[in-house]
């Protein structure tokens, strides 16, 4: 029996504000254990919260940028459970009145635009992190992530395949670093996706039932998880077996995922509304004011790169990715006046370098004016392609300027036509034979003089005057 797979995502990201959703307390990562934290994220009794203004207007501007419908009264409520690292005994969270609602995001999926659709967006505070030590003999408590604020974007089961959503991942993660409410680092823990896995017989409208798969922390671990959860769905349907709701976690070292306790429904957390939080209640002027925050998003983007640039789709599409890489585009074009030369830089040898030391582009040596000022010597003849790749790398690992560079190591290419002209006499008359072969009509030789050529000139000369001068000398 042929299975689809129905699959919807909770993503949890961490909004970008200095401070914690309910108190004071600074949200920055990597800090000694219990440093971070304050009588109110830490629970202790009597305390009020009070919530941060910056959290409501992130959300509120995430749900301007994922078509959602903005709620104009809100409210917290609160999820009861009990683990370490959850010190109230309860989680504020937003449950049946989300702040967001009703939204979607597109995707090109096999060749065709596919919304996914956004059931909600709602608010809630991050718990503590539990530390398992050998070292100390016990399982240890870290709070200063409790209190972090979170924006939980719940998505509609429309995802059919594991590629579909790392497509999504990507393009929500996209968009929440254009509009700069989060830097959605998963390797800090601030961007990270639970997944509603189940499968169904095709044609079949009721939904089989569903596996979530908890805190999967990578785009790549994501797709891989869900592949292995829907082999091993039908698997278990095909010898005559029950799927179970349950929670399940995924080992990226053995690429699969094993059952971590049965799945709670709504009614095992207790909801009931916050008693120390009044309800969240959102004007239209402060909507309209967040509205006008909102800078081009990246579907705009791309489709202006490849309009105003004449980018191919792929190029426009690669770059638009992160905001940082628009910029980054668009600065080196304006000075360079060179887009499609640009883009070939940024996504061949630009990026290969900050892949090999795993950096972002914002932690990139070479900026915009330094890739323009070596592009506009390629285009002025200063130096070939091939120098230019040497001198890129020299400016990355080195951080001086193409023009420095040239200038010290000799590398100008060389466009004196004598000069060249007897580089090409000596090439000829070191290889006769060749030169021979060619002359009775072996044309494919003509790239065997060319590289000779270039490689007695150590590079240097320039393509175009050995191509011509080569072919007049050959025929004499």
């Amino acid at each position: 029996m042929r299975y689809e797979a129905v699959i919807g995502l909770e993503v949890h990201a961490q909004l970008q504000t200095n401070t914690k959703i309910f108190c004071g307390c600074e949200t920055k990562f990597g800090e000694d254990a219990n440093t971070r934290t304050c009588p109110v994220c830490i629970g202790m009794p009597g305390v009020l919260p009070v919530l941060n203004r910056k959290v409501v207007e992130y959300a509120v501007k995430t749900g301007l940028a994922t078509n959602c419908t903005i709620s104009p009264y809100s409210r917290f409520a609160r999820k009861n459970y009990f683990y370490p690292d959850l010190p109230k005994g309860y989680q504020i969270s937003q449950y049946e009145l989300p702040i967001c609602e009703h939204g979607y995001v597109e995707l090109v999926a096999r060749g065709k635009v596919k919304r996914i659709g956004i059931t909600r967006i709602h608010l809630e505070e991050d718990a503590g992190k539990n530390l398992h030590t050998s070292e100390a003999g016990a399982s240890l408590v870290d709070l200063n992530r409790a209190g972090t604020p979170l924006m939980e974007i719940v998505s509609e089961p429309d995802i059919r395949t594991a590629e579909e959503a790392s497509e999504y991942l990507q393009k929500l993660r996209a968009i929440l670093r254009y509009i700069e409410v989060s830097d959605a680092d998963m390797e800090k823990g601030n961007f990270r996706c639970d997944a509603n896995v189940s499968i169904r017989p095709v044609g079949a409208r009721d939904f089989g039932t569903r596996a979530e798969i908890k805190n999967v922390n990578s785009f790549k671990f994501v797709q891989k998880a869900i592949e292995y959860e829907l082999k091993r769905q039908a698997q278990v349907l095909e010898e005559g077996g029950r799927v179970v709701q349950e929670t399940r976690l995924f080992d990226s070292n053995k690429g699969v995922t094993f059952s971590m306790r049965s799945k709670e429904e709504a009614h095992d957390y207790r909801y009931f509304p916050e008693p120390d939080l009044v309800p969240v209640v959102v004007s239209k002027d402060m909507i309209e004011d967040i509205r006008k925050t909102i800078t081009e998003l990246p579907d705009a983007k791309r489709e202006r790169f490849a309009r105003t640039y004449g980018l191919p789709e792929y190029d426009a599409d690669m770059l638009t990715q992160s905001r940082a890489m628009a910029l980054y585009y668009e600065e080196a074009v304006k000075l360079s006046g060179q887009p499609k030369a640009v883009s070939n830089w940024m996504m061949g040898e630009l990026m290969r370098l900050l892949n090999a030391e795993n950096k972002e582009l914002e932690a990139s040596p070479i900026k915009p004016d330094r890739l323009a000022g070596m592009i506009k010597m390629i285009e002025a003849g200063v130096i070939s392609i091939k120098i230019a790749k040497t001198v890129f790398e020299e400016m990355y690992t080195s951080g001086k300027n193409a023009e420095t560079i040239v200038g010290e190591q000799g590398l100008a290419q060389v466009s004196d036509t004598g000069a060249i002209e007897k580089v090409i006499d000596e090439v000829i008359k070191a290889n006769p034979g060749q030169h021979a072969d060619y002359k009775s009509g072996k044309e494919k030789l003509f790239g065997y003089f060319v590289g000779q050529v270039m490689k007695a000139s150590k590079g240097k000369a320039n393509p175009d005057m050995v191509n011509q001068l080569l072919k007049k000398k050959l025929g004499e």
